[in-house]
């Protein structure tokens, strides 16, 4: 058979080869770099989620004391403004 898939002796194979051999420090340096931009950006988005969750948490609890205040307020304003 002759052509790339029936010739193991073809260039093909060897360029096949020789691709993987290609891979050098300098893409590998490059992925590693994109890899600590992404984790820098996900750490930053991490420490932006905390701070929104506690400030969130705050507001829950802030609105969780002023709430029986107000509904006081709303009981005793009927039988004040009623002569």
């Amino acid at each position: 058979m002759s052509g790339p898939n029936g010739d193991l002796g073809m260039p093909v194979e060897a360029g096949a080869e020789g691709e993987d051999d290609g891979f050098g420090a300098a893409e590998y340096a490059a992925v590693n770099s994109m890899l600590d931009q992404i984790n820098f950006c996900l750490d930053h988005l991490e420490e932006k989620n905390d701070h929104l969750h506690a400030r969130l948490q705050e507001l829950l609890e802030s609105n969780r004391r002023t709430r029986p205040e107000f509904q006081q307020q709303l009981e005793e304003a009927p039988s004040n403004a009623s002569p």
